[in-house]
């Protein structure tokens, strides 16, 4: 079965940031992601780490002013050395809280740049990124995310993020499949996990519609819990979702779909 990390994030957001740590520890979990690391010191966050006896999972490339509405800046031609200086602050985060992998938000479709350019500019900072990360033992994964949440997301399916893989022709760079995202955008889940699990380095979810917990919308995730155990994914699952009532409150289904 599939190792789950609590999204903070998302999750336990009835305590201040730094506390949900341990919020997430005791209700079970041996993981933590979450958007960015960026506003806290970093010998902080590590020391909730290793309080809890928690591993960092995942978090994301600086991804621009999100307080204003920006999703990230990847593949925004008149930001890569933004982009290039968060590769480097990112890194230094990790190699202290010591996860081997960070996300890159491709950004909200700029305006006033043609699509050949778009996508160039993505493509080579994609280049610089997982090259980057590479030299510090860490893989770079990318995730595709519905554009009915956040309309004009520039990056918003399965075959665009493989086809920008090949363009990129680094082995260091991998999907972050949203299984949220995707069944909003493409559905047929399960198939398409199998046929690019090569490709696919972390796996995120929550239901839909309202992105709440499993087990309050349409996806079957106790089967797709056993699909991924059976097909042989190694990562992990991070639990990003809105809880319908409180985190602790709706944590059942990790029983009721035979998770723990």
């Amino acid at each position: 079965m599939p190792r789950f990390a609590a999204n903070l994030s998302m999750l336990f957001t009835e305590v201040d940031f730094l506390d949900r740590f341990a919020a997430a520890a005791e209700a079970g979990f041996s993981g933590v992601e979450y958007l960015f690391p960026y506003d806290f010191p970093v010998e902080e966050i590590r020391a909730r780490l290793d309080a809890n006896k928690l591993e960092q999972v995942l978090f994301n490339l600086p991804a621009g002013d999100w307080g204003k509405g920006e999703r990230g800046i990847a593949c925004h031609p008149d930001r890569v050395e933004e982009f290039r200086a968060g590769v480097d602050k990112a890194i230094a985060y990790a190699k202290v809280l010591g996860n081997t992998q960070i996300n890159c938000l491709a950004g909200i479709r700029p305006q006033g740049h043609d699509c050949a350019t778009i996508e160039k500019t993505f493509v080579d900072n994609l280049k610089y990124a997982a090259e980057k990360l590479e030299a510090a033992g860490i893989k770079l994964v990318m995730e595709a995310i519905n554009t009915r949440d956040i309309p004009g997301f520039y990056l918003n399916n399965t075959q665009q993020a493989l086809a920008i893989r090949e363009k990129v022709g680094s082995a260091n760079l991998f999907l972050q499949y949203d299984i949220y995202h995707m069944q909003i955008m493409e559905g047929d889940l399960a198939r398409t996990v199998e046929s690019n699990l090569a490709a696919i380095n972390h796996v995120q979810l929550a239901d839909n519609p309202g992105r709440n917990e499993p087990g309050t919308g349409e996806i079957n995730y106790r089967f797709l819990f056993q699909h991924l155990d059976r097909i042989g994914y190694q990562g992990w699952v991070g639990c990003e979702y809105k809880p319908a009532t409180t985190t602790v409150a709706g944590l059942g289904w990790l029983k009721t779909h035979n998770a723990i």
